[in-house]
């Protein structure tokens, strides 16, 4: 834990959609589960071929929304790597608030 978020952890699929991020991971996962259970969460990139990097700090809650779920699965190759559809066993989406970011 840093301070009230948990450290930072990377993620495959990530979208952002109307202002807001999404991610996807499974429910069979111990992040999925520590998301559920608290939900303050932090995000790290590495801009590739660089030494750039942000991290993000929000506030995480499981979305349900189809339609969101299936824009990801759409437009993230990572998701469609892993699961056959949008409606997929153990296919979770999270839809992050963003309250701060980092950039270095």
């Amino acid at each position: 834990m840093n301070d009230k978020f948990p450290a930072g952890r990377p993620f495959g699929a990530i979208m952002e959609y109307e202002g807001d991020l999404y991610l996807s991971t499974a429910d069979t996962k111990a992040v999925c589960r520590q998301l559920k259970e608290h939900e303050n969460m932090q995000i790290i990139a590495l801009k590739p071929g660089t030494r750039d990097w942000i991290r993000v700090n929000g506030i995480a809650g499981e979305c349900r929304d189809q339609a969101v779920k299936q824009r990801m699965f759409d437009e993230c190759p990572a998701v469609r790597k892993h699961y056959a559809s949008a409606d997929a066993p153990h296919y979770t989406v999270f839809q992050v608030k963003v309250l701060n970011s980092e950039f270095n």
